[in-house]
């Protein structure tokens, strides 16, 4: 019987510090730290979040061990996000599993953080249905500072074949977010208030981008000249409308995603769809793909919301794939900000 395979892996890209156990492909533990002290800035201070990572990732291992009934001598190799995200946050969790893997003498696994979101489709868990897509797929991947079309035909096979030429779908949705005095993240609390409002209250500008390109801020400049304009007229404007105001917003995001994911399915011929990365946990985006997977005949997947912010187990899932083709990193490996998928 060949020996258990199992994973630590460690997420520190941006602001949260997590730690996750994978054996043999299934999720044992996954722990994330969140860091509550960069709300009162609206956005994520780099050297808060360095220093938090510092603060928090010690304990987080531990209890991700602790969760996962495993001691740090059951650990076959250790999986780390080498980039893309802040250097300062990146460079505790490289310095930390180098550290760990040094210790105890065994293998260390770089993870491109983009790629890492991707695999989050492969996350199993015990004593549960698993549903994982085949091959090729489809993924549309959206997050605060990523939006991209990405086809996988294989683990560790993937090729890019749309992207954003300027901001993400998920920082359009912050910025806006921000203008109307919505507190940071701003995203989550669009897809609330959108419940609440007319989609088709207002309309905004989207962009004419050739090919399977993204571009959003022609959208964000739309949408700030518009209140600007109606807060003119009226002060309380935003306040009077600000339900119909989140889900015109999302909606207009919403279709711009789907149409050029349709489009990239079109071309393609692929209908093996998933979506991963933060916002995929919009429920407006999950209600949209899921009305064009049954209009379109797609077999579409959804991350487990657990799975779609920023969190270890993806990238430990990542890492088991590449231990199984010994793809292991040099102690000399130093964190990227900036990476390709």
């Amino acid at each position: 019987m060949a020996p258990e395979i199992t994973i630590l892996a460690i997420e520190s890209s941006c602001d949260d510090t997590s730690a996750a156990v994978i054996c043999d492909g299934f999720v044992l533990s996954n722990l994330i730290a969140n860091q509550e002290v960069h709300r009162e800035y609206g956005g994520v201070v780099p050297e808060l979040a360095s220093r938090a990572h510092q603060a928090n990732i010690v304990p987080v291992v531990d209890r991700a061990l602790v969760a996962a009934g495993k001691k740090a001598e059951d650990i076959s190799a250790v999986a780390f996000t080498r980039g893309p995200g802040l250097l300062g946050s990146l460079l505790v969790g490289t310095s930390f599993a180098k550290g760990f893997a040094l210790a105890r003498n065994i293998p260390l696994i770089e993870v491109n953080h983009l790629q890492a979101h991707v695999m989050s489709h492969f996350a199993m868990e015990q004593g549960r249905e698993n549903r994982i897509p085949g091959f090729p797929f489809l993924c549309l991947l959206v997050s605060g500072g990523h939006t991209q079309l990405i086809v996988i035909r294989d683990y560790l096979s993937m090729e890019l074949i749309g992207n954003t030429i300027d901001d993400a779908a998920g920082e359009a949705f912050d910025k806006c977010a921000k203008v109307m005095g919505l507190p940071y993240p701003g995203g989550p609390v669009i897809d609330r208030m959108a419940a609440d409002g007319n989609p088709f209250a207002f309309s905004f500008a989207k962009p004419r981008i050739p090919g399977l390109n993204f571009s959003f801020s022609g959208l964000k400049t739309s949408f700030l000249y518009f209140l600007r304009d109606r807060v003119g007229e009226d002060p309380d404007f935003i306040g009077k409308n600000i339900n119909d105001l989140a889900a015109s917003l999302q909606r207009t995001i919403i279709e711009i995603l789907m149409a050029k994911l349709v489009r990239a399915s079109k071309e393609t011929g692929i209908r093996e769809i998933g979506i991963a990365g933060g916002v995929s946990a919009n429920k407006g985006l999950r209600q949209a793909a899921s009305r064009e997977a049954a209009r379109r005949q797609w077999n579409l997947f959804l991350p487990e919301l657990r799975y779609t912010t920023d969190n270890a187990a993806m990238i430990g899932i990542t890492g088991y794939y590449k231990y199984l083709r010994s793809e292991f990193t040099d102690h000399s490996v130093v964190p990227a900000a900036r990476i390709d998928t």
